[in-house]
Parts: structure tokens; sequence; C-alpha cells
């Protein structure tokens, strides 16, 4: 019969390993969903690769570097995962509107567009930072 510590010692291994199979499962979940097609066959990351390669000419080293300043606050973890996610959506702008050249107004939209609203704290003081005028951007964030 199990008593004293060990007892203890085993109920808490159990609920940590249970607590994080499901964490991790749920994250696995998500990328799940964000793989599977849709209607028209292509996923959602799909599309974000599509934009990105379609897009690719449009990028001047400036909005790149531009992008990378954005994404810094993010975990070098998932980093790439967010700047993926960002481009994607600047680049679905960019052909959209018939863009010639990826310019900083459409890797602002991209970005607060693609970000929850809890990332647009830092997109706010970047700006300020780099004097560049919110009033374009105040109804999409």
């Amino acid at each position: 019969m199990l008593s004293g510590w060990f007892l203890w010692f085993i109920l808490f291994w159990v609920v940590f390993l249970t607590g994080s199979l499901a964490i991790g499962g749920y994250f696995m979940f998500r990328k799940f969903l964000k793989r599977l097609p849709k209607e028209d066959g292509k996923s959602i990351l799909d599309w974000e690769e599509d934009y990105i390669n379609q897009t690719r000419h449009l990028w001047p080293q400036g909005q790149k570097d531009f992008l990378e300043e954005l994404v810094q606050p993010v975990p070098e973890l998932f980093r790439d995962v967010a700047r993926q996610k960002i481009a994607g959506k600047i680049g679905e702008l960019a052909l959209k509107e018939n863009a010639t050249v990826i310019s900083q107004d459409l890797v602002i939209r991209g970005y607060i567009i693609a970000t929850p609203k809890r990332d647009h704290k830092f997109l706010i003081k970047t700006l300020k930072e780099k004097q560049i005028n919110l009033a374009p951007y105040e109804q999409l964030f």
C-alpha cells in the first residue's frame, strides 16, 4: 500500500504528465486543423505559402528588415511561424490591391490583421518610436 511522500509524488507526476500531454495535444491539434484542406482544396497554410511565393519578388530589403523588427518580441521558437503568417497576410493584401511593391503601409496593415490584439501594443510602440502616423490604422486596431 502506498503512503506518505511517495503517494504524493506519484499523484503529482500523474497530474503533471496529464497536463503536459493535454497542452501539447491542444497545440498539435490546432496545427492539424490549419493543415486540413478547405472547400477550395487548399489549407490555410497552403494559402499562406502561395501568397508568399507569388509576392516574393515584391519585397524590398527595407520592408523585410521592418517585418523582422516587428516579429522580434515573438519567442525565437515561434518566430518563423509568426513571420510566415504575417508575410502571408501581407502578400494577400498586396495581391488584392495589385501592388507593384510591398510598402510600409502594407506591412503595417498586414501585421495588424494577422496578429491578435495583445500584440498590437508592441506595434504601436514601434511605430511611435519610428514617428509613423497611427491615424490611417486606427480602424484596424
